[in-house]
């Protein structure tokens, strides 16, 4: 974690992307069905990939919050 962040929030930075990882998770599997149908909506499946990107960002910068790069 880092210095500047406060112990006491590991806690909250976990739970909220165990949440963001099952909610990419959910998304990647409702794209995946999408694409599966013959005739799917273009416009909903860019919807879901952009919310699914968003998402990686979130994760992304949790995660770098709770175990950031060591300075080489």
């Amino acid at each position: 974690m880092s210095d500047d962040t406060d112990p006491k929030l590991r806690p909250a930075y976990e739970e909220r992307l165990k949440e963001l990882l099952l909610e990419h998770r959910d998304l990647d599997q409702a794209i995946h069905r999408l694409q599966e149908t013959p005739l799917h909506d273009q416009l909903a499946l860019r919807r879901l990939k952009k919310r699914k990107l968003l998402l990686k960002d979130q994760i992304s910068s949790i995660e770098r919050e709770l175990d950031p790069d060591e300075l080489a």
